[in-house]
């Protein structure tokens, strides 16, 4: 594969890690189609095996899905923008440090934007947790889930 095919494939990737966080953005489904392009043009045994791996972890956060809380953060008071800083944080928290940094970086976002938007600590704490419980959990779990094939994508293109 070249090296601008690559790139689109990322960008596509990233758009997917994007979708994630806007409902109604099918976010896993765009990036499970970007590993299988990369999947479908670079016929390696490794890039096969991403592309099983990314399928069966993302169709087990699906079968998932139902036991965590439905995204309901209107009932919170905290804006969209609050998930929207919480996942950006998360995205950057999964390169900066990977993979635990993903979860540190969601849930820190959270808390900074609620932080900032209610002005104490205690009610900022308070917020967060209400919204991890409202929409924070089911959207950590399929964002992790992505940058987890995301990570194993840039891991086969860096020492595959």
């Amino acid at each position: 594969m070249e090296v601008w095919q690559l790139v689109l494939v990322g960008l596509v990737m990233l758009l997917g890690l994007f979708g994630v966080l806007i409902p109604g953005v099918p976010g896993q489904a765009i990036v499970w189609a970007a590993v299988l392009w990369w999947a479908l043009a670079d016929t390696s045994h490794l890039a096969w095996g991403i592309l099983i791996g990314a399928s069966a972890l993302l169709l087990l956060n699906q079968a998932l899905r139902p036991v965590l809380p439905a995204r309901r953060t209107r009932r919170t008071g905290a804006p969209p923008r609050t998930l929207l800083v919480g996942g950006v944080s998360g995205i950057v928290g999964f390169f900066v440090v990977p993979a635990l940094g993903g979860i540190a970086g969601y849930v820190g976002g959270i808390y900074g934007a609620e932080r900032a938007r209610l002005g104490s600590r205690r009610d900022g704490w308070a917020s967060t947790r209400a919204v991890m419980r409202a929409a924070g959990y089911s959207i950590l779990a399929e964002l992790f889930a992505c940058l987890l094939v995301v990570g194993a994508w840039l891991g086969a293109l860096i020492w595959g």
